[in-house]
C-alpha cells in the first residue's frame, strides 16, 4: 500500500511542484523541504525515462521491451512517460533515429540503404517513405541539399545528439555576427572586382533614378559613388571606433575612389571595424555603449545598434550597386543575399 501510494505522488509531482510555485508567488507561507522531497524523485523519473529510449537506439525495441528496461508494467509505462515528456515512448524512439538518419545523411558518406537499416527500418522504400513524412523531402535529396540542422519539433526538447557538431566549411563558431560581417565584406569585395571591368565613363554614368539613401545626405549619382559611400560607411565607423581622424567625405582625391583603391581602403577599415566587433561579441557586450567624437556635438551609440546600422545601410546600397552593375551588362551571379557568402564558404 505504501508502495503504491509513493508511485501516486512520483506520478502527480509536476502538478504538486506547480501548485508548490503558484503559492510561492502569491506570498504563501510554503514548506521548503516538503517541495523539494517531491520535485527530485520526478526529474529522477523522467530523465530515467528518457535514458531508457536513449540507450535503446541500437537495439530493436517495442514499447513491452522499453517497458521492461524501466521495471513498469506496458501500461504504467505508457501513461507516464506520456505526462512526463509529453510523447510516447515509440514516437519519440521513431523521433530520434530519424533525427540520427539525418545528421548521418549530412555529416557522413554512408549509403542510404545502410542508414536506412540502422534506423530500423526494414527496406529502403518504407524509411524513405517515412523520412519524407518527417523532413519534407527524400533522404537523397536531403544529402544533396547539405542540410545540417537535423533536429524535428518536439515540445520536450530531447533530440539526438552525435558528439560532433562540425559543418563543412562553416565550422562550429559560426554565429550571425560572424555571418553578417562576413557577407558584406564578401560582397563588398565582389561589388568592386566586378565595377573593376568598368571603364571611368561607365562607372561614372548617371543613374537613371537616383535615390537619397540618408535624409542628411545627397542622393547616389552613379555606381562609382555608391560603391565609394559603402567603403566610406566602414570607414567612418571604424575611425569612430578606434579613435582615429574623419576619412575625405565626396571630396576624396580622384585616386582614392579607383575600383582598386576602393577595395584597399575598404580591407583597412573592414579590418578595424571587425576587430573591435569581434571583442564586443565575444564579451556578448552588445548593449554596451561608445562615444563617437567625429559627430557634431559628439554622440552616443550601442555597439548592437551601429553595427546593425551599417549592415542595414550598406545592404540597400549593395542592391542598387547591382542593379547598377546590370543595367551596365555586367553579368552579376547571384543577387546579394547572405547565403551566396555561407555557399562560398563550403566551396572554398
Amino acid at each position: 500500500m505504501a508502495r503504491k501510494r509513493n508511485e501516486r505522488v512520483g506520478e502527480f509531482a509536476p502538478v504538486l511542484v506547480g501548485v508548490i510555485q503558484n503559492h510561492q508567488t502569491l506570498g504563501f507561507p510554503v514548506r521548503r523541504e516538503q517541495a523539494l522531497k517531491w520535485y527530485v524523485p520526478c526529474v529522477d523519473e523522467a530523465r530515467q525515462l528518457r535514458e531508457v529510449v536513449l540507450e535503446s537506439l541500437d537495439a530493436e525495441q517495442d514499447a513491452s521491451s522499453l517497458a521492461r528496461r524501466a521495471y513498469r508494467s506496458r501500461t504504467q509505462f505508457y501513461r507516464l512517460f506520456r505526462a512526463m515528456l509529453e510523447e510516447t515512448p515509440v514516437a519519440m524512439r521513431r523521433r530520434l533515429l530519424l533525427e540520427r538518419a539525418a545528421w548521418q545523411l549530412s555529416r557522413t558518406f554512408a549509403p542510404v540503404t545502410d542508414i536506412a537499416f540502422d534506423a530500423g527500418y526494414a527496406s529502403l522504400e518504407a524509411f524513405t517513405r517515412a523520412f519524407r513524412k518527417a523532413f519534407g523531402v527524400s533522404p537523397s535529396l536531403y544529402r544533396r541539399l547539405g542540410a545540417t540542422y537535423t533536429q524535428l519539433h518536439a515540445s520536450n526538447g530531447i533530440h539526438h545528439h552525435s558528439g560532433s557538431n562540425h559543418t563543412k566549411g562553416v565550422g562550429p563558431s559560426m554565429d550571425l555576427f560572424d555571418i553578417f560581417s562576413g557577407q558584406e565584406s564578401w560582397h563588398t569585395r565582389r561589388l568592386l572586382s566586378l565595377a573593376a571591368t568598368l571603364n571611368e565613363e561607365q562607372l561614372d554614368r548617371p543613374l537613371n533614378n537616383p535615390f537619397k539613401v540618408f535624409p542628411w545626405d545627397s542622393a547616389d549619382q552613379n555606381l562609382r559613388q555608391i560603391l565609394d559611400r559603402m567603403v566610406l560607411t566602414k570607414e567612418v565607423w571604424a575611425a569612430a571606433l578606434t579613435g582615429s581622424s574623419m576619412p575625405p567625405m565626396d571630396n576624396a582625391p580622384a585616386e582614392h575612389r579607383t575600383p582598386s583603391a576602393m577595395l584597399a581602403r575598404m580591407e583597412k577599415a573592414d579590418a578595424a571595424f571587425h576587430s573591435v566587433l569581434t571583442d564586443i561579441r565575444n564579451r556578448s557586450a552588445w548593449d554596451d555603449t561608445f562615444v563617437d567624437a567625429l559627430c557634431e556635438p559628439p554622440e552616443t551609440f550601442t555597439f548592437g545598434g551601429m553595427f546593425a546600422h551599417v549592415i542595414t545601410f550598406n545592404f540597400y546600397r549593395r542592391m542598387l550597386a547591382i542593379d547598377a552593375l546590370k543595367r551596365l551588362g555586367v553579368k552579376v551571379e547571384g543577387f546579394g543575399c547572405p547565403e551566396e557568402y555561407l555557399a562560398s564558404l563550403v566551396t572554398a
